[in-house]
């Protein structure tokens, strides 16, 4: 679009454009921008192109398919053992010991034997490590998906007949089904990883479907305040799920709406069956456990490495209900026999996949949303290039690929992986690290955690959610910051708690979109005033010192300017301006009428040519007050569009009607800082006219429109002040005096 602030020939006539000055000012520039042909683009052209790419067959293409799909083969070539192995190896042992507490424990989460949070943590540790462009991300069992696997578990377990209680293993009558891996009928345990498996592989369906569609984008919707509230939810209804754990309590385990305060009121009401063992266990735990959880993280700038306090407990804990006998004695629970070794693969239950399929979206959501923030956080804080749609394909095949091995869904866990940042991993190989560890366990170590109580299991687990409740603490400072932001932070974790995990989900994102276009739909708006000696200009209502500019009113709205907005626009504009031409222009035919019918009166009174001629003379020079527009304070109208990023069709239109309404009044409509898809927009819906003076509209900024408006005011009031001369000849007026 040709955009000017004035041009060099004399007015020209424009039913959507303003007049054009005379001349131009000697200071003023006259600005014409050239723009560039648009390619032309063929939609056929390009899926030809895209497939030739994608077909031609070359042992470079080759190459370049396995390095972007296993960038292990890029970076594990180049690996400097002397500078980076250390640090790997360090971080991978240490994860690797807290990662042994936190997978049994978070096993009991998703409703599942412990061996199976193990398997979980050692496959996903070894495909993430060929598969990922992050170097610092741990993929393993995460507390709020553990606990969205739970839920679904525990649904389908009540739907096949088996009750609430772990302790009852056989399916009612009619239920028995045969086990996956040929071992005769399955128990609630093996229905309960049944349905866990099938769940897992659904899940990477959906994230590996998302990375090989280019959908990674998708994560954006997912915010910081969204993210946040979501796994504070999470965190309670973790914790308040955990509580029976803590009390030795035998309490059904409730899922779906209500969850968070039905639990509560069995805990309440069952509260004098507590096992004093358990609590006096977990109290103590909690009591070392906390403190030193606390000085790790003060002190974890002067600390190589942090105590790992986890296993220690664990450990003593286990040894000492071992040779006091708490499972006989004071009748406790505890893990019971775990299984060394790894079991023969088998297939996910297909039959399984229609129930599942939507308790699958909000896990591969949370799941790729987890992993991606966080690889995304330390990326850029390390200086590395993460690729978010490899991301979501390697997170989905460590979905994938582990549900034939016993696994649950998984993703990347938030203290394993500030951990392995804050211990100098330097790539993925402190993986491989953390799945050797896991492999001693799993093959050697594991049946000596029979006796561990899931008292203690259950301090562990809550014990680790401690950063999601430390969310509460800085409320107060996002409230500051953005109040609208927090909000979203408090409908999403209020939902997610007292509703359900999967509801609240939704309800936050629907919220947070809400927001969006609440923001959009009902923006700020503003008139501009000029900074002294400059050409700046700025909202009135927030700087001092900003002079305003005679009969130019400069308004600005920031958004862009849809369907929604369209109302409100128009409102704010009338209120912002002081002036309604819609009202103006519904006026000004009643008075004209009436000064007409008086003018026809007057005609036939007088009865004379000379004083019909004397009568249309006066009215001539001075019209009746009645019939004259009523004042305003404003030759010019502004439209500031620096804050539209975009306007649909009938954004457009009402930029028309707003255009031709106040022309109605004679005050004309420039518009300032278009951008370009705007100026292609205005220029495709006709609003330069036909006449081709679209430059007279549309201004490349704030000021050049100021000066074209008083240059034509300049102009018309000189052109306005000829044709009053004129009407006054010399003959009229000899004629007027000898009368």
């Amino acid at each position: 679009m040709e955009d000017t602030s004035s041009q060099k020939s004399g007015p020209s006539k424009d039913t959507l454009g303003s007049p054009v000055p005379q001349e131009t000012p000697a200071h003023f520039i006259h600005v014409k921008l050239e723009e560039y042909e648009p390619t032309d683009f063929s939609t056929k052209e390009l899926i030809l192109k895209k497939a030739r790419e994608v077909c031609t067959c070359s042992h470079q293409t080759i190459i370049t398919f396995l390095c972007r799909l296993f960038p292990v083969l890029d970076w594990l070539p180049r690996y400097n053992i002397k500078t980076q192995l250390l640090g790997d190896v360090i971080s991978g042992l240490l994860v690797g010991i807290v990662s042994i507490p936190q997978s049994v424990s978070y096993s009991l989460l998703a409703n599942q034997d412990p061996i199976y949070g193990l398997y979980t943590n050692f496959f996903c540790s070894i495909i993430y490590f060929a598969m990922a462009t992050s170097r610092h991300n741990y993929v393993g069992s995460f507390g709020v998906l553990c606990l969205m696997v739970g839920q679904s578990v525990n649904r389908h377990l009540r739907l096949a007949g088996y009750g609430d209680d772990s302790s009852d293993s056989s399916p009612l009558p009619g239920n028995a089904t045969s086990a996956g891996n040929g071992t005769g009928a399955c128990d609630r345990s093996c229905y309960a990883i049944t349905v866990a498996l099938s769940l897992s592989f659904l899940v990477g369906i959906y994230q590996i479907l998302l990375g090989v569609l280019q959908l990674g984008f998708v994560a954006v919707y997912l915010s910081e305040p969204l993210l946040g509230g979501f796994v504070t939810g999470s965190s309670l209804t973790i914790i308040t799920s955990q509580m029976k754990y803590l009390l030795g309590l035998k309490i059904p385990r409730h899922e779906g709406v209500g969850s968070f305060i039905l639990t509560w009121v069995d805990l309440f009401r069952y509260i004098q069956n507590t096992n004093i063992c358990d609590l006096v266990t977990s109290l103590v735990a909690l009591a070392i456990i906390v403190p030193v959880k606390e000085i790790n993280d003060r002190y974890k700038e002067k600390m190589k490495a942090p105590f790992p306090i986890e296993l220690l407990v664990v450990i003593v804990a286990t040894v000492i209900s071992h040779y006091f006998n708490f499972e006989t004695r004071y009748n406790s629970d505890v893990c019971g026999d775990i299984p060394t070794g790894f079991r023969k693969p088998t297939l996910p239950d297909i039959s399984l996949f229609p129930s599942l399929a939507i308790d699958a979206l909000p896990i591969a959501v949370i799941g790729f949303a987890m992993t991606i923030s966080l690889a995304e956080i330390f990326g850029k804080k390390h200086g590395y290039t993460v690729r978010a749609n490899q991301e979501m394909i390697a997170i989905g095949m460590c979905n994938l690929i582990p549900s034939f091995f016993y696994c649950f869904a998984s993703s990347a866990a938030l203290t394993k992986t500030l951990l392995k940042e804050s211990t100098g991993t330097q790539t993925q190989v402190s993986g491989l690290v953390t799945s050797l560890v896991l492999l001693l366990v799993l093959l050697w170590i594991a049946p000596l955690f029979y006796s561990l109580q899931t008292s203690i299991l259950g301090v562990v687990t809550i014990v680790n959610l401690r950063g999601g409740l430390r969310k509460f603490r800085d409320t107060p400072q996002m409230w500051r910051l953005s109040r609208l932001d927090t909000v979203v932070w408090w409908v999403t974790m209020l939902s997610s708690t007292l509703i359900s995990t999967e509801i609240g989900l939704l309800v936050g994102v629907c919220f947070a979109l809400l927001c969006i276009i609440f923001r959009t739909q009902r923006p700020r708006a503003a008139l501009l005033g000029k900074v002294s000696n400059t050409e700046i200009y700025e909202d009135q209502s927030t700087y001092k010192q900003l002079s305003s500019i005679a009969n130019i009113k400069i308004f600005r709205f920031e958004s862009s300017l849809y369907y929604a907005n369209k109302d409100y626009f128009k409102t704010v504009l009338y209120q912002r301006t002081g002036v309604n031409p819609v009202l103006l222009a519904a006026k000004h035919p009643r008075v004209r009428a009436r000064a007409n019918t008086e003018a026809g009166n007057s005609k036939s009174f007088l009865g004379t040519g000379f004083d019909c001629l004397k009568q249309a003379k006066k009215r001539a020079e001075k019209p009746p007050a009645d019939a004259c527009p009523p004042s305003i304070d404003m030759h010019t109208l502004i439209l500031d569009c620096g804050a539209m990023q975009f306007i649909d069709t009938v954004g457009l239109s009402v930029l028309k009607e707003t255009y031709h309404d106040y022309k109605k009044i004679g005050v004309q409509v420039l518009l300032a800082n278009c951008n370009p898809s705007i100026r292609h927009r205005l220029r495709e819906g006709g609003w330069a006219g036909e006449t081709g003076s679209e430059g007279q509209l549309a201004f490349h900024s704030v000021h050049d429109a100021v000066q074209f408006a008083e240059r034509w005011y300049h102009v018309h009031q000189e052109e306005s002040k000829e044709k009053q001369d004129a009407l006054l000849d010399p003959e009229d007026l000899n004629f007027q005096v000898s009368l």
